[in-house]
């Protein structure tokens, strides 16, 4: 890295730093059901003067202020020793290599099948994907539990795919639900979907808010074999009788404990209620709290258990704190910003007014920049995504949505402008540097 942090930072043995549990209506740090999951039905509020959005958008004459410590109503604060913040990327030459057991060669998975798998370059599996391929493929529930950027999406889809090819080659058919917690990651899924089933003859659907429901609706009448969403709307199919569940044997759970997090136990429940108790359940979460082990102990029968989550934080990430008063963050941002090493930076904010404004006052500094979160159409949130995965938008803010699930290629920089409200979110928002191996920053503004 050609930037040098001057934040003044020393480590000192008992310091903490407070994450706070916003609950303003439209915080990103909130817990309440489907937070962020499609766009509010209430406007947002002016005022440029409120820090409430975690945003201030500078007055003339004045300086510009985040979010920071004093935005926000209803805070539960919570200690993190700081020194969890400040962490050095271990060198490869460090790094212990895992040597897979097998091969995507020599997985019994259809030879069509197998050359998508080379097309698209894997050739050696993942951990996730050495360990738990195999029992998917003899019908077995998996429970699997793996960081973020391990591949689980391939480690499903696999053997799934094959399975539907094998149930056609008997003279039957087979579907597959996937129940994800954010439509990001429902599309990020089909994109790779569409990789492993060109040419098989194997369709899909992805049906999540935020988009027109027609469309979805006339694709799900030609029974697609996967379908892919979120489970609000997915409940909403149900309920208008364009979804029966009753015909799919399969159902996969990505990112549990993200779609708990995000209050979507009871729709989890409803729709898990509607299917066969004779089914091929497959769970991924990234972490085994009381309440995963209950869902576990709840949808799956007699599962094999696959855990290959090694550190919370990837080796690959520099992770270091800026010291900066709220009035001087969005200085010190645009300060970083123009170092040529921060090419690729997502830049997260606690609130979906806040990330909003934030952007538009970097694009007013001449600095290129998008937004992401929840107040957004679907076709506007894909339009930022795609301008940031293409070098269009140089810097992508983002609430949560963007944390977790999302797999943008390159990413050079994670910047907490705002603090998230717990230390997994945190975990997760970094996350999406140093991702296949390649070496990030994340950095995290605290006053």
């Amino acid at each position: 890295m050609k930037f040098a942090l001057d934040n003044g930072f020393k480590r000192p043995a008992t310091a903490a730093v407070e994450f706070k549990r916003s609950r303003p209506s439209g915080g990103a740090g909130s817990r309440g059901p489907r937070r962020d999951a499609g766009p509010s039905r209430s406007p947002s509020r002016g005022g440029s003067t409120s820090s409430r959005g975690g945003y201030s958008r500078p007055q003339s004459g004045g300086s510009r202020s985040g979010g920071g410590r004093s935005g926000g109503r209803n805070f539960q604060e919570m200690n993190v020793d700081l020194s969890k913040l400040v962490n050095k990327a271990t060198a490869p030459a460090e790094v212990e290599v895992y040597v897979p057991t097998h091969t995507f060669a020599e997985f019994a998975v259809d030879e069509r099948l197998k050359t998508n798998i080379a097309n698209k370059g894997y050739v050696a599996p993942t951990p996730i994907q050495d360990q738990s391929i195999l029992p998917m493929l003899a019908g077995r529930d998996v429970v699997g539990i793996a960081n973020t950027g391990t591949g689980k999406t391939a480690a499903f889809l696999i053997p799934l795919i094959d399975k539907v090819l094998k149930f056609r080659a008997a003279g039957t058919d087979e579907r597959v639900l996937v129940m994800v917690p954010t439509r990001e990651l429902a599309i990020q899924i089909e994109d790779e979907f569409f990789g492993f089933a060109k040419g098989l003859g194997v369709n899909s659907v992805t049906c999540v808010g935020g988009a027109n429901i027609v469309p979805q609706i006339r694709v799900l009448k030609r029974n697609p074999a996967f379908v892919i969403g979120t489970p609000g709307r997915l409940k909403d199919l149900m309920e208008r009788r364009e979804l029966n569940l009753e015909h799919f044997g399969t159902v996969v759970l990505d990112e549990a404990d993200r779609m708990l997090d995000m209050g979507f136990i009871d729709d989890m429940r409803f729709i898990m209620s509607k299917m066969r108790k004779e089914r091929h359940t497959l769970f991924f979460s990234a972490t085994m709290s009381r309440d995963i082990q209950a869902l576990i102990g709840a949808f799956l029968n007699d599962p094999v258990h696959v855990s290959v989550k090694t550190r919370e934080t990837s080796h690959t990430i520099d992770q270091d704190v800026i010291r900066v008063h709220h009035t001087q963050k969005f200085d010190k941002l645009v300060e970083l910003l123009k170092d040529e090493s921060f090419d690729k930076v997502l830049v997260f904010g606690r609130t979906k007014h806040g990330v909003e404004r934030l952007a538009k006052d970097l694009r007013s500094s001449g600095i290129r920049a998008d937004s992401i979160h929840g107040n957004k159409t679907h076709s506007a949130r894909q339009k930022a995504l795609i301008a940031f995965k293409r070098g269009d938008a140089r810097v992508l803010t983002a609430t949560d949505v963007a944390a977790r699930g999302l797999d943008i290629s390159g990413v050079s920089h994670v910047i907490n402008y705002d603090l998230p409200s717990t230390y997994e979110d945190y975990t997760h928002r970094i996350g999406r540097t140093g991702r296949a191996g390649k070496a990030g920053m994340a950095l995290t503004f605290i006053p």
